[in-house]
């Protein structure tokens, strides 16, 4: 048998298992791939409005939140940044960078005992102060890093 012929009809046969576990619903990728968010929290333009969206009004600060940032960051098109709760219990990190044009730069949620550790890189439109949030056993947290940015970002 052409082996061209055999792996047409295998990618064939997967496609066809794969459309019609969607069509009965059995599989459904949209609620794998997306997810609810808060559209109000991402699109607040002062950093008032988007800690109200996200229910960080109240905080206390907390120094079991570690923020592994660069003190000076040459290039704000893309900053460093890790973040670790220590905090038992922690639920979700929120992510600030005070005066990027929209201040919430991520909101991640942790479930079934998963560390609540973020790295990533970010934007940062000017020398700013970074806010993460912590939320815990029905307690939100919060701690502070400033960065000073020679060159902008955003």
């Amino acid at each position: 048998m052409n082996p061209l012929r055999r792996t047409f009809l295998n990618g064939f046969g997967a496609a066809g298992a794969l459309s019609i576990s969607i069509t009965t619903g059995l599989l459904k990728p949209w609620e794998a791939l997306a997810a609810e968010w808060n559209k109000s929290a991402f699109e607040a333009l002062t950093m008032t409005d988007a800690l109200k969206s996200v229910g960080g009004a109240g905080a206390t600060e907390s120094k079991d939140i570690q923020i592994k940032a660069p003190d000076h960051a040459e290039n704000g098109a893309a900053v460093q940044l890790e973040v670790t709760s220590k905090i038992a219990g922690t639920t979700s990190l929120a992510i600030f960078v005070e005066k990027n044009p929209r201040p919430l730069i991520a909101d991640c949620e942790f479930s079934n005992g998963a560390e609540p550790y973020i790295f990533f890189r970010t934007k940062m439109g000017e020398s700013s102060r970074i806010r993460v949030l912590a939320r815990a056993g029905g307690k939100t947290y919060f701690a502070t890093k400033e960065v000073s940015v020679t060159s902008s970002g955003c």
